[in-house]
C-alpha cells in the first residue's frame, strides 16, 4: 500500500485525531489556560509516538514544553527537522463565533475551529504524513520533529533551547507549514516573511481620571494625545515618518516589481472578500507589494478611559495601545524598536509622560529559490497539484526561521497549505479539509525528493 492510499483509507481517523487537538483550548497567551496548553503537548507527544516516532519527550523550559521527537533510520540520509506549534491565539471576542471555537465544525468542506489553520491542522499534517511513510515504508529521509507551545507569544525560550541543543537539532533543512498558499488551485511557497517589531505604548495625563466637565479643555487628554501621536506616524502618502525608518530597508529590483506583478491577483475579489470598498496603504505600491516587500506600522488595539454600558464623563489618566511594525530585508527588530521608541519620547507634548514597552520582534528572512530544499518542496507540490508552485512573499513574520538560520545554521522551506482567508487570529478562523489531507499527501512527496536530490 503507498502513503496516499493509506491515507485515503484513514481518512476519518485523521480527521477526528485533529479534532481532538483542536478541543483543547491551548491559549499560550492566557495563563488561566496553562492546564490545557500543557495538555495539548502532551496529547501531540502521545499522537507522536503512536505514529512510530522515537525518544518522545517534553522538553521542558522556562515556559511551556517542546515536544521532541524523532526517526532515525540511517545516518547516511538527510534529516528533515520539523517544526511547528500546538498553542493557539486567544478565540475572544467569542460571541463573533458563528460556532464555538473550541469544538471544530465541518462546514462547507472547511473546519472551523480556533488554531484550526494556525497551526494544529497544518502542523499535525506532518505527523500524519510521518505515520503514513512510516505504515507503508515510505520513510526516505531521517526526521526530527520539534512542536513549541510559545510561538504565539513570541517563542521566547525557543532561543535558548536551541543554543543548548545544536547538536540534537542537526538537520538538513527544517520544513514548516505556518504559512499560505495563493489558492487552492494554485500552489505557491513563501520565499520570504516581514521581520516584527511589537510594542506597547502608555500615555499618562493626570495622576487619577477626572470629571470631563470641570477639567475638560484645560487638562491633556491622553488619549486625545495617543491618536494624535500615533496619526502623526504617517504622511499622506501613508509613509511611515520615524526618522531613519527605511534607511535599511532592501528595495527590491524593478525586475522583481515585474515578476511579482505577474502573479495571479484580482484586486475586486480581494475587496469583496474583505467588504471593503477600496485598498489602502503606500503610495506607489501595489497590494501585493505592500503585503510583501514593504514595511509597514499597525496599531494593533487601542484602549483607555470609560468602555463600559452607557455613559460616564470622565477624562482619563492613561491611554494604551499595541502597535507592531513588519520588517522587510536589512531591517534589524531591535534597531526599529529603538527607533521608534525615541521618535515616540520626541513627539510627546509636555503635558503628558509616555511609556514605550517592547514585547517581542524577529527579523525578516529570504529562501533562495534555487536551493535544493526549495527544488524538493515545488516537486512535490507539483506531483500533488499537477502544476509548479509560484514563489511569494509572505507579509507575516515567523521569527523563529531567522532564529534557526543563526543558531542552527539551516535553511527553511515554509511549505503551507493554508489560504489568506482562513481567518487565522479571527473569529471562525478555519482550514479547508482538501488542504488537510492534500498536504498530509504533499509531505511524503517532499521527503521522497529531498532524499533523490541528495544523493
Amino acid at each position: 500500500m503507498s502513503s496516499k492510499s493509506y491515507i485515503e483509507s484513514n481518512r476519518e481517523r485523521f480527521l477526528e485525531e485533529l479534532f481532538e487537538l483542536l478541543r483543547i483550548p491551548s491559549i499560550s497567551a492566557d495563563s488561566a489556560f496553562s492546564g490545557d496548553v500543557r495538555k495539548c503537548a502532551e496529547t501531540v507527544a502521545d499522537f507522536l509516538k503512536t505514529a512510530g516516532a522515537d525518544n518522545v519527550i517534553l522538553e521542558e523550559t522556562a515556559g511551556y514544553p517542546i515536544v521532541y521527537g524523532e526517526k532515525i533510520i540511517d545516518t547516511n540520509l538527510p534529516t528533515v527537522l520539523i517544526y511547528g506549534h500546538y498553542d493557539v491565539q486567544p478565540s475572544v471576542p467569542d460571541e463573533l463565533w458563528d460556532t464555538p471555537p473550541f469544538e471544530p465544525t465541518i462546514k462547507n468542506h472547511k473546519i472551523y475551529a480556533r488554531g484550526a489553520c494556525d497551526d494544529k491542522g497544518q502542523m499535525f499534517m506532518h505527523v500524519k504524513a510521518f505515520e503514513s511513510m512510516m505504515q507503508t515504508n515510505e520513510l526516505t529521509c531521517n526526521v526530527k520533529f520539534m512542536i513549541e507551545g510559545e510561538e504565539e507569544v513570541g517563542s521566547s525560550n525557543l532561543d535558548t533551547y536551541c543554543k543548548n541543543n545544536k547538536e540534537k537539532l542537526k538537520a538538513d533543512v527544517i520544513l514548516i507549514s505556518d504559512t499560505s498558499m495563493l489558492a487552492n488551485d494554485m500552489p505557491s511557497i513563501d520565499v520570504g516573511l516581514r521581520g516584527l517589531s511589537y510594542v506597547e505604548v502608555e500615555v499618562t495625563g493626570p495622576n487619577i481620571d477626572l470629571h470631563s466637565g470641570v477639567y475638560g479643555g484645560a487638562v491633556a487628554n491622553p488619549i486625545n494625545v495617543l491618536c494624535d501621536m500615533i496619526a502623526g506616524m504617517k504622511d499622506e502618502n501613508n509613509h511611515i515618518t520615524i526618522p531613519g525608518f527605511y534607511k535599511d530597508v532592501l528595495e527590491v529590483s524593478p525586475e522583481d516589481r515585474a515578476a511579482m506583478a505577474k502573479t495571479p491577483f484580482s484586486l475586486d475579489i480581494y475587496k469583496s472578500h474583505l467588504e471593503i470598498d477600496d485598498v489602502m496603504g503606500e503610495e506607489g505600491f501595489s497590494t501585493l507589494e505592500r503585503t510583501g516587500i514593504r514595511p509597514t506600522l499597525d496599531v494593533n488595539g487601542i484602549w483607555g478611559g470609560y468602555t463600559g454600558e452607557g455613559a460616564k464623563t470622565v477624562l482619563p489618566s492613561k491611554a494604551y495601545a499595541k502597535i507592531s511594525m513588519r520588517l522587510v530585508p536589512n531591517q534589524s527588530s531591535e534597531t526599529i524598536t529603538k527607533l521608534f521608541t525615541d521618535y515616540f519620547n520626541s513627539v510627546a507634548p509636555k503635558s503628558v509622560k509616555v511609556k514605550v514597552t517592547p514585547h517581542h520582534g524577529g527579523e525578516p528572512v529570504l529562501t533562495p529559490t534555487d536551493s535544493v530544499p526549495y527544488k524538493a518542496a515545488a516537486a512535490a507540490m507539483k506531483d500533488t497539484f499537477g502544476k509548479d508552485p509560484i514563489p511569494t512573499r509572505g507579509g507575516g513574520s515567523i521569527p523563529i526561521v531567522a532564529l534557526f538560520e543563526k543558531e542552527l545554521e539551516t535553511k527553511t522551506v515554509l511549505m503551507g497549505f493554508g489560504l489568506d482567508s482562513d481567518a487565522i487570529h479571527s473569529p471562525n478562523e478555519h482550514y479547508g479539509v482538501f488542504n488537510y489531507f492534500r498536504g498530509i499527501e504533499t509531505i511524503p512527496r517532499f521527503f521522497y525528493h529531498f532524499a533523490e536530490m541528495n544523493k
